[in-house]
């Protein structure tokens, strides 16, 4: 008998913390998708995508012999709550930084599998390596790709994360998850700027996820008139998802909540130590400092509150160019009065 079959590693998954578990085989994955989105420029300055596409795609390039793929996901589904009107994060960042979580609960797998397989070799990550955890997650049955580009579970909806192991142990796979979005599109419409070119995929040059945590200097006014009251994330095409309304509370103790938002007037005067006491340790560093003064001038902006203005024009003269750019395109949004008409998806 193998040292190490489906049912043990996914209940090993199951016992290191994971919601989640499925297997898939270890075989090169459909190159269309990738391509597709490499081809339109979806990746915007994400270069990193196409760079290392090849291991994206095949994960014998990771791990040689790799023969099977358990992937895992770990809900951060939490009881509902009244959404902040300013400063809002998206949710999976509201609490413990969920890379930190992951590593643990990896580690905690790896050590139960090897007890059971000391030979065993394998490849764990989570959202770091060139992994395309969704493809896999899709392929192991957890969930499917919705038209939002989330992978979304039955009984999480897609308030998960994801992560891969992939082993060098052949396990008896599980059937993929099929397509269950049928002609629903809510998510569609709910994208504040659009950045939905065809279902299923995103255009990371028009998604605000992308520029308030990914994007170095300045957001391009197409953006920017859109943010809303984001100043880390995006939640919109989610919480327009029919899946997501009825989801139980059952998030990693981890990553649940430590607050919704974060108060714009507060960030708006943030210093770095208070910076670096506040956001270490959370999601929220991946933003940067400056990206967080950014992200909360451009929110300020689109509030149309006059009593942000002083802390706006604080910011005129910032040393860093996409601050600067950020306070001039806020405070002469200010200057122009209250805005009437908001995105769509508020």
């Amino acid at each position: 008998m193998p040292l190490l079959d489906s049912a043990a590693a996914k209940a090993d998954a199951l016992a290191a913390g994971f919601h989640e578990a499925g297997v898939a085989r270890a075989r090169p994955l459909d190159p269309g998708p990738l391509a597709r989105v490499l081809a339109g420029g979806w990746e915007a300055d994400m270069a990193w995508l196409g760079g290392q596409a090849a291991e994206r795609l095949d994960p014998s390039r990771l791990l040689p012999g790799a023969r099977s793929v358990l992937a895992l996901a770990l809900s951060y589904a939490a009881a509902p709550a009244p959404e902040p009107v300013e400063g809002r994060v998206a949710r999976y960042a509201r609490g413990r930084d969920y890379h930190a979580v992951m590593k643990r609960r990896l580690a905690g797998l790896l050590r139960r599998l090897r007890e059971r397989d000391p030979g065993l070799r394998a490849f764990a990550s989570s959202d770091i390596a060139p992994v395309m955890e969704k493809a896999w997650a899709q392929q192991a049955g957890l969930g499917w790709v919705g038209k939002n580009g989330c992978l979304i579970t039955p009984r999480h909806g897609s308030w998960v994360l994801l992560a891969t192991v992939i082993l060098d142990r052949e396990l008896e796979p599980d059937p993929p998850h099929p397509e269950r979005c049928g002609s629903c599109e809510a998510c569609l419409p709910a994208c504040p700027t659009g950045a939905f070119p065809a279902p299923g995929f995103v255009d990371a040059r028009r998604c605000i996820s992308f520029h308030t945590i990914e994007r170095r200097g300045a957001v391009p006014a197409a953006v920017a008139e859109r943010i809303g009251p984001w100043v880390f994330g995006c939640d919109d095409c989610q919480t327009a998802c029919p899946w997501n309304r009825a989801v139980a509370p059952s998030a990693d103790p981890e990553l649940l909540p430590r607050r919704p938002g974060l108060e714009l007037s507060a960030l708006l005067r943030l210093r770095f130590d208070e910076y670096q006491r506040d956001c270490y340790g959370t999601s929220l560093a991946r933003a940067r400092y400056e990206g967080l003064l950014r992200n909360a001038l451009l929110a300020a902006g689109w509030s149309g509150q006059a009593r942000h203005a002083a802390a706006v024009r604080a910011h005129l003269d910032s040393e860093f160019p996409g601050v600067r750019e950020a306070a001039r395109w806020a405070a002469a949004r200010l200057a122009a009065g209250p805005v009437e008409e908001r995105p769509a998806g508020r």
